[in-house]
């Protein structure tokens, strides 16, 4: 086969592992990694040799054979990580191998502007066929300040962030912004691709920091706060950003964080959107009153969390709309302890952040 060739069947094979990658950490239960492994059955067997085809392009062609190098090596050992953790039951194996979704998608990202299959893959589902969107992405030129930056030292360096702001992005309109935090153990590096589809399909800056610690500071000395409000103040000054659009989201430790720096007085943020997380009821009865009135609080949670159970969610959202706040509650059915990336567009839409591209 020649490159096209190549291109035509390695494409659909590379983002249909990615995906499901993605769709075995959905699943991920450590009482039975089988339906996680399902969900990858047979792709690495289709998948490896479509990238070892590679392999043979021309160096003419190194800006497109790299990326898709290193997009399938990642993928495929993600797939070949988590059926060794399945057969081994070894739990921290398969979140190790999970991890390299998001790197597959780190380095697919720059040929989103040359190939349309991968442009598509980045956006959300609902907005793939969105006419106004798909010309405001090809004509966007090149531009610094636009698409994934990172800032704070290396990319997922502790106290870091990493960024991604609409590459049709214009100075005289006012950006919403989306400060997403990750799970304990993980960076803003990988989870900033939690969010990056919704962002550039309904036009929203998307940051994505890295804790200063192992995880975010939910016990002792707190840096993590002060950093986040450095960070936002610093994308106010690279973005025209809206000031009643500020959310602050969050997965696992990173949306209990989102509840404890948020419902502090002098949190930037105007919405909240914790996912996943654990909270106790002293989070509410502690926080100012003048803070809790009103304050727009979207709480997300699977029916299957594992790790921290839904009546915990359940919880806080009575205890926050009995504080005062204006709670939203969405439980997933089926989802474990993983990210619900399907609500992205609904919190947008519920903070009044889905303008049209462009």
């Amino acid at each position: 086969m020649d490159p096209t060739e190549d291109l035509a069947v390695l494409i659909p094979a590379l983002l249909g592992a990615v995906e499901a990658l993605g769709l075995a950490a959905r699943l991920l239960d450590p009482s039975d990694l089988g339906p996680a492994l399902a969900a990858v059955d047979g792709r690495e067997a289709r998948l490896a040799p479509l990238v070892a085809r590679l392999d043979t392009w021309p160096e003419a062609l190194a800006e497109v054979r790299d990326p898709l190098r290193a997009a399938g090596a990642a993928a495929l050992e993600g797939l070949a990580g988590l059926g060794a953790a399945a057969a081994g039951g070894d739990l921290a194996d398969a979140f190790r191998a999970l991890r390299l979704g998001p790197r597959a998608q780190e380095a697919l990202y720059p040929l989103a502007r040359a190939l349309p299959p991968v442009s598509r893959f980045f956006l959300h589902p609902g907005a793939r066929q969105d006419a106004n969107l798909q010309a405001a992405l090809a004509a966007a030129p090149a531009a610094a300040g636009v698409g994934v930056s990172h800032g704070g030292g290396e990319p997922g360096a502790r106290g870091g962030w990493s960024a991604y702001a609409p590459e049709y992005w214009r100075p005289e309109r006012q950006w919403p912004l989306v400060v997403a935090l990750h799970g304990g153990s993980g960076s803003g590096r990988a989870f900033l691709w939690s969010w990056l589809r919704e962002a550039r399909s309904f036009g929203a800056v998307l940051i994505a920091p890295t804790a200063v610690g192992r995880t975010w500071a939910l016990r002792g000395p707190d840096p993590d706060t002060p950093n986040l409000a450095a960070i936002v103040e610093a994308a106010r000054g690279r973005w025209r950003i809206d000031p009643a659009r500020i959310l602050l989201t969050g997965m696992s430790d990173g949306g209990t964080f989102a509840y404890v720096t948020g419902l502090g007085e002098d949190s930037p943020f105007t919405h909240l959107a914790p996912a996943c997380a654990s909270f106790h009821p002293m989070l509410a009865a502690m926080a100012e009153r003048r803070r809790l009135a009103g304050l727009p609080i979207h709480v997300a949670h699977g029916t299957r969390d594992w790790m921290f159970a839904v009546e915990m969610a359940r919880e806080a959202a009575s205890a926050l709309q009995t504080a005062g706040a204006r709670v939203a509650y969405r439980e997933v059915e089926g989802l474990g302890h993983a990210y619900p990336r399907e609500l992205n567009a609904d919190i947008l839409a519920w903070m009044g952040a889905t303008a049209e591209a462009g």
